[in-house]
């Protein structure tokens, strides 16, 4: 869910993003599913304050349409920096990994990289592989430098370890296995990982297991010194001063984020990339029931869980909303699963200012949404 936080100094996700798939499950909805999301996507813009916001809703027909709203006249499905979604994408990989024999799950983090994980209450030959995954394992935040701004590192560049010792410079947040903290840092060691195992980049093997095996053409981890975004893009903005101005940050370097939230995608990508991996197209079934265990995750509001890189809240309607963390550009799932043909249907309303504005196209049938995860999110 995009917070206050987020708001105050997250530079690269100075846009709200939300995908969602299948059909309305409420009668608001049955009735006019259009004008309920316009006023979702809206709101995001008037009353959460966000400069401009673009969703993407799938129905039980495989029809999905796109919603865009506010600053510049964001373009539809357009490419935007996923933020957090990122960590599912590295959860995939590490997933991966631990069905073809090549990682333990519940092994020690130090079996992997000795020695690395060392500094006050924090030591890698107690913190498991799972734990990183789940945002248990009690290791400090390193993002916690962006806190009194995040435009003077618009164009710095991070090596993975330079995070990790901004990290390891505080001391544990907790024993690992007793509490549970959305920690950027966890990631970061996961990527790490990646790397160790296969003796190849993380972002090759994300996109090698996962980006091309499911034909993701509009995804990519961008590359070193790459701190442009394809087009169409909307324009991202930030500020660190709520008095001040805001700053286009659409060239922004990424590298802060690395496999914590690196990755550049569209919303319908998004859309396919976890209806797929949901489906079981990415994990074997173990691996995939081990994701979706999850624990208690008080950060996400009330009935927040958390299982192995991807979130679940509890809905009004009985299902679970899935995504990856609490800020951040956001994409959900209802877990009601519904199937249908494809099909394109034309629908639109006529531009006011800089209300939402739908454009329907063709899609795969997915999972069914719930108006109120776009207003929590």
């Amino acid at each position: 869910m995009i917070t206050r936080r987020t708001l105050r100094w997250t530079g690269a996700s100075a846009l709200a993003l939300a995908v969602l798939a299948g059909p309305a499950v409420t009668a608001a909805h049955a009735a006019a599913p259009e004008a309920a999301f316009q006023d979702v996507v809206d709101d995001l813009v008037t009353k959460d304050k966000f400069p401009a916001a673009i969703a993407t809703i799938q129905d039980k027909d495989g029809e999905m349409t796109d919603y865009t709203a506010g600053k510049g006249e964001p373009p539809a499905d357009g490419y935007v920096r996923i933020g957090s979604n990122t960590k599912t994408f590295t959860a995939v990989t590490i997933l991966q990994l631990v069905g073809e024999g090549k990682v333990k799950l519940d092994g020690p983090v130090e079996t992997y990289l000795p020695g690395l994980l060392r500094g006050k209450g924090v030591d890698g030959r107690r913190i498991t592989v799972r734990q990183l995954l789940q945002h248990t394992s009690g290791l400090p935040e390193y993002t916690d430098f962006l806190a009194k701004g995040a435009l003077p590192y618009q164009h710095t560049y991070f090596q993975p370890r330079d995070l990790l010792d901004l990290a390891l410079k505080k001391k544990a947040q907790f024993a690992p296995g007793t509490k549970w903290s959305y920690t950027n840092t966890n990631f970061v060691v996961a990527g790490l990982i990646i790397e160790k195992v296969t003796g190849r980049p993380a972002a090759e093997e994300i996109e090698r297991r996962t980006v091309r095996k499911l034909g993701l053409e509009h995804t990519y981890f961008p590359n070193v010194g790459d701190q442009g975004i394809r087009d169409p893009h909307p324009t991202g903005y930030h500020r660190d001063d709520p008095a001040k101005p805001m700053t286009d940050v659409s060239t922004y370097e990424p590298s802060g984020a690395w496999t914590a939230g690196q990755m550049i995608s569209t919303p319908s990508d998004l859309n396919r990339f976890f209806t797929a991996l949901l489906d079981g197209k990415l994990l074997k079934p173990a691996q995939l029931k081990q994701m979706r265990t999850t624990v208690k995750a008080p950060e996400l509001g009330p009935g927040g869980r958390y299982g192995l890189g991807i979130s679940a809240v509890k809905l009004s309607c009985g299902g679970h909303g899935l995504g990856s963390r609490r800020g951040d550009p956001r994409f959900l799932h209802h877990e009601r699963r519904h199937r249908g043909r494809p099909r394109r249907r034309h629908r639109g309303h006529p531009p006011a200012g800089d209300r939402a504005r739908p454009a329907a196209r063709r899609g795969r049938p997915g999972h069914g949404p719930v108006r109120e995860v776009l207003r929590r999110s």
